[in-house]
């Protein structure tokens, strides 16, 4: 945990604010330390002994929700992929979790950080999901209503059992899904982003609007996209406070607030 503590505080003398702890399953993390850590200990031990004025946002991709509804660095924002919602196409994914187990989860994120945003990814047209198995996808996204959903069609993979399956998914059934999961992931991004109109959020300055070069663009700490007026010359890398005034499907967009 040193070791990652001086790699931030380097980043954080180079002018960096914000940083992302990536890995392969960093759910396992710490499982061969002696003694034993978890992913929520670095959490907690990043957030304790990351100086004020250095690294002031950790972003993660985990379930470990009792730390991030305490820790202040560290940002609200889940990646839950679920894939698909019925628990028979589930099991063909050989996923290791149903419905009910995924939404038991969801239920615990919005109890413990009912701000947070949660994000997912999602396939359709599975060999072998039915009109009806489908319908389960979208019941999940309608219960769950994720801020920001990644979607695929699925495609065989060389040398994986379901390729070889002869219950494919016709190649047109499978672009009206794509299409329905797409329209419905899109209503519920606007939907979520609508809650923030006439709030002040705290926003992460990352570049110019490459649309429109009088606008500077950032994130806030659930990750959304924001657009306000202002000189990226003077702001880039701040951490400034901005006024909602409209939301987007996928962004908002705001002013500086005098706050």
């Amino acid at each position: 945990m040193e070791a990652i503590l001086q790699e931030c505080l380097q980043l954080a003398s180079s002018g960096y604010k914000e940083i992302t702890l990536l890995g392969q399953n960093i759910d396992a993390y710490g499982r061969d330390m002696t003694p034993r850590r978890t992913f929520a200990d670095l959490l907690h031990y990043l957030n304790d002994n990351l100086p004020d004025g250095s690294i002031s946002r950790i972003r993660y991709v985990t379930r470990v929700i009792d730390a991030v509804a305490n820790l202040d660095k560290v940002c609200e924002c889940f990646h839950m992929p679920f894939q698909a919602g019925d628990d028979e196409v589930l099991r063909g994914m050989r996923r290791g979790y149903t419905y009910d187990s995924y939404m038991t989860i969801i239920k615990k994120i919005r109890l413990k950080a009912p701000d947070a945003s949660i994000c997912g990814d999602v396939i359709v047209g599975f060999p072998g999901e039915t009109e009806e198995a489908f319908q389960r996808t979208l019941d999940l996204m309608e219960e769950v209503k994720f801020d920001n959903l990644n979607t695929f069609a699925y495609s065989p993979r060389p040398n994986t059992e379901a390729a070889n399956w002869d219950n494919q998914t016709p190649p047109d059934v499978q672009s009206d899904r794509l299409q329905r999961v797409q329209a419905l992931a899109a209503r519920h991004a606007l939907e979520r982003s609508q809650r923030y109109v006439g709030t002040v959020l705290e926003v992460l300055v990352e570049d110019r609007n490459p649309k429109n070069g009088n606008e500077c663009m950032g994130r806030t700490r659930q990750g959304r996209q924001v657009f306000f007026e202002g000189s990226i010359d003077e702001l880039k890398g701040e951490l400034v406070l901005v006024e909602i005034l409209e939301a987007r499907t996928w962004s908002l967009v705001g002013s500086l607030s005098s706050i």
